[in-house]
């Protein structure tokens, strides 16, 4: 099966040579798109220097945005699976094979990497950990959605992933939304669990007190989804 992850990158010049050497080691083979999301520094540059193939965006769209755009290349060029992986260094690839091999399978439509599922790895502050609960609850109670970490961007989907995330994704804090729209469409969802790890430069967007915003950003869009149009469907572990 052809393999893609795509990785979203917004100025991530001071890590991403890292993270595009241990995909390049850990999964060989995978192929390789960066989105460059507007950045202002070299992240694309090095991307380039990497191998990796680069799509620079004109200006920051955002995270939905630039996930989208590797969705559509996906879909594009004909790949079978694709899969998200952060720039920031979080999500080790070394879990891109147990995913990879539960897509071919056809057990599942797409995976998502739980850092809940066994002890161990980076899992967060306790009031983030509180709002994955809260969204675990309301996707369950919305749209019949069984996740523990629907926050989590470590995701592999194959074929009908790529055709519904290249059509329609979420533009701003897309993550638990895409778990509610994949759902929706009736794809079979799967979680495994994962080792999350600490981002190695930077900040996240969602500090402390953006945490309130977001939960309630999200919780709108998830009262706000269109109609069922493809049963519901459980992730399981």
């Amino acid at each position: 099966m052809r393999a893609l992850a795509i990785v979203p990158a917004y100025n991530e010049a001071r890590g991403i040579g890292r993270v595009l050497q241990e995909l390049k080691r850990e999964a060989p083979a995978w192929d390789v798109c960066v989105v460059d999301d507007g950045s202002t520094d070299a992240t694309s540059s090095i991307a380039r220097e990497h191998g990796a193939v680069v799509l620079k965006l004109p200006f920051n769209l955002g995270i939905g945005g630039a996930v989208q755009t590797g969705y559509l290349f996906a879909r594009q060029h004909g790949y079978d699976v694709a899969a998200q992986i952060d720039a920031d260094g979080q999500h080790d690839p070394r879990f891109l094979a147990g995913a990879l091999e539960i897509v071919a399978s056809g057990a599942a439509d797409m995976v998502v990497g739980s850092r809940y599922l066994e002890a161990g790895g980076f899992r967060s502050t306790a009031i983030r950990r509180a709002g994955s609960t809260y969204l675990s609850w309301f996707l369950r109670v919305r749209c019949g959605a069984r996740t523990s970490d629907p926050t989590s961007g470590f995701r592999v989907g194959g074929r009908r992933a790529i055709e519904l995330f290249s059509a329609n994704y979420p533009s701003d804090y897309p993550e638990p939304e895409a778990i509610a729209l994949a759902t929706r469409a009736g794809l079979r969802l799967r979680e495994i669990p994962v080792a999350m790890r600490t981002r190695q430069h930077g900040m996240s967007s969602i500090g402390p007190g953006r945490t309130l915003y977001y939960l309630i950003k999200v919780s709108l869009a998830l009262l706000l989804l269109p109609a069922d149009r493809g049963g519901h469907a459980e992730i399981t572990g």
